[in-house]
């Protein structure tokens, strides 16, 4: 889970201000955030699949977001790419 300072953190780098949650950069911060934080669980606990589960749904969220991204506004795209290191 996220502790509410690196929330504040995450949205503010990304989002412009700390109110400013919905913009997609901030929604895909977040969720690489979160999805760093259960893959290191999950090397852990092997044997937990309802958190692999909720990984995996975590990553198909942010694929999405990513997409939808590339779609509308490939700059901002390559800009949050590039900034959270997701592509090779």
């Amino acid at each position: 889970m996220i502790s509410k300072e690196k929330k504040a953190e995450i949205t503010l780098q990304f989002g412009g201000s700390a109110a400013n949650t919905g913009k997609p950069e901030v929604q895909v911060a977040l969720l690489t955030e979160r999805i760093a934080q259960l893959s290191a669980h999950c090397e852990q606990n092997k044997k937990d699949h309802h958190s692999r589960r909720g990984l995996i749904m975590m990553v198909s969220q942010r694929k999405n977001l990513l997409n939808y991204l590339a779609k509308n506004n490939i700059q901002r795209y390559r800009e949050i790419i590039a900034t959270l290191g997701l592509r090779k």
